[in-house]
């Protein structure tokens, strides 16, 4: 019989065998990591890729919307995020621009800046002829770095422009493309046309709204507003405000509070109206406002006589010499003035044409 000691002895000789049976008889040499070859410098377009992030992404913030809501049962508040975007710091205050439809239908707003501290917003302000909306954040200086501002009036299609946003919550992405047109035209949400928009193939997708557009010397050329996109996604054909336009509308906005229209206290008359007596492009007034400056300057609108035929009156054809086509573009003339400059309209009336100056008020609006 055998021993305990012979038995143990038995097994571990077994193992053996099965451990051997298992290793490879023509095992390869022990295998290391390969040696990493030195990359060399950076190509010039990668090396100003990387300027400009590092030089910009510290102006650019993620903006996140709030709803309150109120637990039924223990009428607890609680703030729940509504939705997201960007915008980037105007400022050493703490102006935030973005686009209006970012924090449109919400009270509540969150400012989270690159080093991800986060401060509430409150609205400064916001023009939604043209989408933009100013925030305000109260936060140390040394936080607050302003972005650059450039000119758009001298871009030119096929220059290179970089986004910089939070596409589907994803902070601080760069993306890269090209200037693909410029005096495009879109409308705002309330069917205003915006014009001189520049058109881009960087890639912009939702979360990207309200962010910087910017030139390859990292400066703001525009503010990401629109794609065009049958799927929802980027299809490489972004839209951003002219930064000429940001810059004439946000110290507007922060000084006033909202973007106060200069008028001249007219109503205007529908295409309808054009066609059917065949009028010229303009504007054709149909009432004048009491103690209005198109009252004070003399202008006539069209009436209808005791026999209900027609009264001709004024069509504006120009402002400044720059000629207008229908209301829009009054309109986005005017908005180039401040309430209390004159302006020189050219008026047309019964195939006679003459020009007033005239006083700009302000709009009710």
């Amino acid at each position: 019989m055998q021993t305990t000691r012979q038995l143990l002895l038995a097994a571990l000789a077994a193992l053996a065998t099965l451990a051997t049976t298992c290793v490879p008889a023509h095992a390869g040499p022990e295998a290391h990591p390969r040696p990493v070859t030195p990359r060399g410098a950076f190509e010039p377009s990668e090396q100003n890729n990387i300027n400009v992030f590092r030089k910009v992404s510290p102006s650019v913030v993620h903006i996140t919307t709030l709803d309150v809501q109120r637990d039924l049962f223990s009428r607890n508040v609680q703030e729940v995020p509504h939705g997201t975007g960007t915008g980037f710091i105007w400022d050493e205050q703490g102006h935030i621009v973005t686009n209006f439809h970012v924090i449109q239908g919400s009270d509540l707003f969150r400012v989270t800046l690159s080093d991800q501290t986060s401060f509430d917003a409150r609205l400064v302000g916001a023009f939604v002829d043209r989408d933009i909306a100013v925030l305000r954040i109260t936060a140390p200086r040394d936080k607050l770095l302003p972005i650059a501002v450039g000119s758009s009036r001298d871009l030119q299609v096929g220059q290179n422009v970089y986004a910089i946003g939070n596409p589907f919550g994803l902070d601080q992405t760069l993306t890269r493309g090209i200037v693909s047109a410029l005096n495009r035209e879109i409308d705002s949400l309330n069917r205003r046309s915006i014009r001189g928009v520049i058109q881009t193939d960087a890639a912009i997708n939702p979360g990207n709204s309200g962010g910087p557009l910017l030139d390859s010397a990292g400066r703001l050329i525009g503010v990401n507003t629109q794609i065009y996109s049958p799927s929802g996604a980027s299809a490489g054909i972004g839209f951003a405000i002219p930064v000429d336009e940001v810059n004439r509308v946000v110290p507007r906005l922060i000084r006033d509070g909202r973007f106060i229209r200069p008028a001249l206290g007219i109503t205007s008359g529908p295409p309808q109206l054009h066609q059917a007596l065949r009028l010229p492009k303009g504007v054709a007034i149909v009432a004048v406002g009491q103690r209005s400056p198109a009252k004070a300057a003399g202008l006539q609108p069209f009436s209808r006589d005791r026999n209900g035929r027609i009264v001709n009156g004024d069509v504006i054809t120009a402002i400044n010499d720059e000629a207008i086509a229908d209301l829009d573009d009054m309109l986005s003339l005017l908005e180039r003035r401040q309430p209390g400059d004159t302006v020189r309209l050219t008026l047309w009336r019964e195939g006679k044409i003459r020009q007033q100056a005239v006083k700009l008020g302000e709009s009710d609006q």
